[in-house]
């Protein structure tokens, strides 16, 4: 099973969904974005300024607002224009119809608003033939009343090319069984030269997209790659980010916002 995709519903167990928080079953901490905490232990992400950079991706109707459940995760990145979001390519490449991106998102409420997605930059890779090795994707999003996104929210920063294991990191994301974000602490370790994986259960259908945010507020990972991000709930994937991510992000900073 995989976690969802734009195409396919079917996705890793829903009742592992359910059953995120965790005994504490490690005494080792890590700094990471939200401060000190055990390793490899999922719980409910608190809400706070940090988590707010991350939300959950749905479809929207035609008045702009959210339309059925969320399928994915994305978060606020850093850009002049304070307009750009990452999430895996698989979560966007797909959709047909419009998006929004509402971060923060909490038990149906929308504390930091609903945000219009405009544009989608993906790697040439997935482009032409789905390469997991290129699953990784940016969007922008309108302004809000003449407000942007990253006023609103803040945002952490796109830095490819930190090396794998360098740091622990905090994973959070939005699983499509679950109204509320859950975050996890831990190192990742080497998958392959392109590939980069990370221990931390719970981490079900509609996580795809979740950043990997070290101490420095950096997101040096995006949960999808290999595999759609993973076929079992406890071990999660993610691109390298090297020189393909690093254009692409490019791309979506210098590309020319419409009206």
């Amino acid at each position: 099973m995989k976690r969802i995709s734009r195409v396919s519903v079917t996705s890793r167990p829903a009742l592992l969904g359910a059953a995120v928080l965790l005994t504490l079953t490690s005494a080792s901490v890590a700094a990471a974005d939200d401060g000190r905490g055990p390793l490899g232990v999922t719980v409910d992400a608190v809400a706070s300024r940090p988590s707010a950079r991350v939300g959950a991706l749905f479809d929207a109707d035609r008045a702009g607002r959210p339309d059925g459940g969320h399928f994915c995760t994305a978060s606020v990145v850093h850009s002049p224009r304070g307009d750009l979001i990452v999430t895996a390519a698989h979560c966007v490449a797909g959709a047909r119809g419009d998006l929004v991106f509402v971060p923060g998102y909490r038990e149906g409420r929308a504390p930091y608003g609903v945000w219009k997605v405009t544009r989608r930059f993906l790697p040439g890779g997935w482009v032409e033939g789905e390469d997991e090795d290129s699953d990784l994707a940016f969007a922008a999003v309108a302004d809000r009343g003449g407000d942007r996104l990253e006023d609103a929210v803040g945002a952490n920063r796109f830095t490819p090319g930190v090396a794998t294991g360098a740091t622990a990191v905090t994973v959070t994301g939005y699983p499509d069984a679950r109204e509320k974000a859950i975050t996890c602490t831990n190192r990742p370790a080497p998958q392959s030269s392109t590939q980069q994986r990370i221990d931390c259960p719970g981490f079900t259908g509609g996580t795809s997209g979740s950043p990997w945010v070290n101490g420095d507020h950096q997101v040096v990972g995006v949960l999808g790659g290999h595999e759609h991000g993973g076929t079992t709930a406890d071990t999660s994937y993610s691109v390298v980010l090297g020189a393909e991510a690093a254009a692409v992000y490019e791309r979506a900073v210098g590309a020319p916002r419409s009206a």
